[in-house]
């Protein structure tokens, strides 16, 4: 084995995340330890505790929420919603030093731009399928989006 060879399989195993390589030839033994020999376990057991134990508090004060949230869905129930057409990153503003697609207030028309969602590093440009006035924004600027959540709130009247 030359030293190429044993470079080539050093970078192997650190690459790799192998915890231990052993080959042995005629005349010839080599180990290499990877710096990482166990993998990290995460444990979901504090973060399902904490919740379980905040949710009677808000159980007990959503009776009175809980009724505006209905009067609130039963107003929205006029508006059309643009949904995002797949998973990834929403942002408002086509770079970070300008200005965004669409505010509150702004009437747009179909096929204009309102978003951009960026998915495995490609920027996908968003546009409406409907006209109207934009009423509610509905996702923060960078935020993960799923495939079919709400983007905006538009009045088609």
């Amino acid at each position: 084995m030359n030293l190429e060879e044993i470079k080539d399989l050093i970078k192997l195993v650190s690459k790799s995340g192998l915890g231990k390589v052993e080959i042995e030839r005629e005349g010839f033994r080599i180990s290499i330890k990877g710096s990482q020999t166990e993998p990290i376990m995460y444990q979901a057991a504090p973060m399902v505790a904490a919740p379980v134990a905040a949710a009677p508090a808000p159980v007990a004060t959503s009776a009175a929420p809980a009724s505006t949230e209905n009067n609130s869905s039963n107003d929205d129930s006029k508006y059309i919603t643009i949904k995002s057409p797949m998973i990834g990153t929403f942002y408002r503003t086509p770079g970070p030093d300008k200005d965004a697609f669409v505010n509150v207030g702004d009437n747009i028309q179909k096929g204009d731009k309102v978003c951009i969602i960026e998915a495995m590093k490609t920027f996908n440009e968003i546009e409406s399928e409907i006209s109207g006035k934009i009423v509610k924004v509905l996702v923060d600027n960078a935020s993960p989006v799923d495939y079919d959540q709400p983007l905006f709130l538009v009045d088609p009247a």
